[in-house]
């Protein structure tokens, strides 16, 4: 019987590796009851919600220990502010740094702004900092289908097969040098072995010649 320990551990996981958990582990009969604090960390994280994970956290927070678990959750708190931070980019075009840390539940803008910076860093956004009006704009994603990079790559991996193909025929036609060695060789042994064929049969006959 798999543990809600491990099925949780096994959730937190796959979170905190950017995936989303399988629904199948917190359907299970017998671990649902336990697993519903990890079905609530689950649903926050995919929100970006981190006042709903806080929540969560404390109120389960006995569990999570006896489980072995909280030093696992306590780094969800990241994932968790950087969908939020999506979630914003996404739904604002421009919007305070006091408004996000409000809605991220920050303590303060200039937490906000750290946060916002690093998530622009690490290509979570597209946007930019107005950091002496303290606020955020957003810019719109560069539709790469749109641009020449699809065209180069197929460029790319077309003439990557095209060079396959013609070394392959090369291949074929002309062997390597070391099968026409072989061929030499061969040839040059059964030539060996026809002059020593050769000379037997003179010495064979020579001898009848003598006994004659």
């Amino acid at each position: 019987v798999v543990s809600s320990q491990s099925s949780g551990s096994s959730g937190i996981n796959a979170e905190y590796g950017g995936e989303v958990p399988d629904r199948l582990i917190f359907r299970d009969a017998h671990l649902r009851l336990s697993l519903q604090p990890y079905l609530q960390l689950t649903q926050a994280v995919l929100a970006g919600d981190l006042g709903s994970f806080s929540s969560v956290l404390e109120r389960y927070s006995e569990q999570f220990r006896r489980e072995g678990t909280m030093t696992l959750i306590n780094r969800l708190r990241h994932n968790v502010i950087k969908t939020g931070i999506k979630s914003i980019a996404l739904s604002y075009s421009r919007i305070s740094l006091v408004d996000v840390a409000e809605k991220l539940q920050l303590d303060s803008p200039e937490d906000a702004e750290y946060i916002i910076a690093k998530a622009i860093r690490d290509g979570v956004i597209e946007a930019s900092i107005n950091h002496d009006k303290g606020y955020m704009e957003t810019h719109d994603s560069v539709d790469v289908y749109r641009s020449e990079e699809p065209l180069k790559a197929y460029h790319a991996r077309i003439r990557f097969c095209l060079d396959i193909h013609n070394q392959s025929i090369k291949a074929m036609r002309f062997p390597p040098k070391s099968y026409n060695d072989s061929l030499e060789d061969a040839q040059k042994q059964r030539e060996r072995e026809q002059q020593d064929l050769e000379y037997a049969k003179e010495i064979a006959e020579e001898e009848d010649d003598g006994l004659l």
